[in-house]
């Protein structure tokens, strides 16, 4: 044990007379290691930052939570025609399962009706999206309010002229105007400002994002736009299953008493679509796995200018330290201690290197943190990860110069 620990302790010193010795030389080398260490666990967090935004900002939808359409978010292939001819899940449907599902805790319903223009005095908001909600609509997506409310019971049902706006759809209409109480103009008519929603987060993909939204109750909406029409934009029943209930119980429970709704016989197809988060998580699994292999090619091609670099300096360094070589074979070294000095010698070079690498992409992902707006980071594993390769490629790229100065004749070394 003790043997080992003075042939580290060697090493190390060896390998930092290389460093101070040939500084340039020893630059080159360390930068290639630092280099692919960039590029393969530079690549690697990046993927892994991005995908961790975008997971997380698909969570907000809701693992327990099904979502009835009339497109299903899977590819539809070349069926689109057969889904565009299908109905948008109604309000009736909505009633039925709000009325008939055990399994589920809670059903809403929404429908965007479209782009709109929202007045208030010389100020106007264009290409504000108008949804029509149910009462469980802020409960369903855990809406947050800056300022005010939703509906009350008796404002939904009597389908008042109330409206909640999203954060910038208030920011640009009122300005520095207190919004609450305020009358806006929707289509001709005068709506009471009652609640603004809380400004979304900063997250790559955000589906919950309300910013430009405009909210009115269902029963007030239908005064605007006929919502069984085909051509509205979109209409969602969305069923949240209740505690200990199976996702798939609660949709086979769903999927019943929809085509019981809808009257379909038994051998036909449905007419509406049940999507749940799995159906994107898959997509976005596959996506993520092509963008990590494609990090692990451009890092391997990285690191293999490393290996070529430090090799180059060890068999540099084999090369000048030959007669030292055999006086100490002369002196009875063995093999082994020769080889494993200068493979150590090798593996602490790539160590420093890889340093430099890992300590570039913490730099670097602190200052994309704060010019893109999202969090790019470098967790443990990918420091592990980093470190791992740096001694993989210490260890590929001197063992042959460490092998050459363990087989070495210890005379003719000397006469060298």
């Amino acid at each position: 044990m003790r043997v080992i620990l003075r042939i580290i302790r060697e090493s190390i010193s060896q390998a930092l007379q290389q460093l101070r010795g040939n500084k340039l030389r020893s630059f080159l080398s360390l930068l290639g290691v630092s280099i692919g260490i960039f590029c393969i666990i530079g690549v690697l967090s990046a993927v892994d930052s991005l995908e961790d935004n975008v997971r997380g900002s698909l969570e907000k939808l809701g693992n327990d939570i099904v979502y009835v359409k009339k497109w299903p978010w899977a590819d539809v292939g070349n069926d689109w025609w057969k889904f565009l001819k299908r109905p948008n899940p109604s309000h009736d449907d909505y009633l039925a399962l709000r009325e008939k599902s055990r399994l589920s805790q809670l059903v809403s319903f929404h429908v965007v009706v479209g782009f709109k223009t929202l007045k208030f005095g010389s100020s106007s908001v264009d290409g504000a999206l108008l949804f029509a909600s149910s009462m469980e609509f802020p409960e369903m997506f855990k809406l947050e309010f800056d300022k005010g409310r939703y509906f009350s019971p008796s404002e939904y049902n009597y389908g008042s002229n109330k409206i909640v706006l999203g954060y910038k759809v208030a920011e640009e209409l009122f300005r520095d105007i207190e919004p609450i109480g305020r009358e806006v103009k929707l289509q001709g008519k005068n709506y009471e400002v009652i609640g603004i929603i809380e400004k979304a987060g900063k997250d790559l993909i955000n589906p919950l994002d309300f910013d430009e939204a405009i909210l009115v109750s269902y029963p007030n909406g239908r005064s605007l736009a006929n919502l069984k029409a085909r051509q509205i934009f979109d209409a969602t029943i969305t069923v949240k299953a209740g505690d200990n209930v199976k996702l798939e119980n609660m949709k086979d429970e769903v999927r019943g008493i929809l085509r019981a709704k809808h009257r379909l016989k038994p051998r036909e197809s449905e007419d509406f679509s049940l999507n749940e988060l799995s159906m994107i998580s898959k997509i976005f699994d596959s996506f993520f796995a092509v963008l990590n292999i494609l990090g692990i090619i451009i890092g391997a091609f990285a690191m293999l200018v490393g290996v070529v670099s430090v090799a180059n300096i060890m068999f540099v360094s084999v090369k000048e330290r030959t007669g030292i070589i055999g006086i100490k074979k002369a002196l009875g070294a063995k093999q082994y201690v020769i080889l494993l000095e200068f493979l150590i010698e090798a593996v602490i070079l790539c160590l420093l290197g890889g340093a430099i690498g890992l300590f570039l992409i913490f730099v670097t992902t602190k200052i994309l943190t704060a010019a893109v707006g999202f969090d790019f980071y470098i967790d443990l594993g990918n420091v592990t990860l980093g470190v791992m390769a740096s001694v993989a490629v210490g260890v590929i790229a001197g063992i042959i110069p460490a092998l050459r100065a363990a087989r070495m004749d210890p005379v003719e070394a000397m006469r060298k």
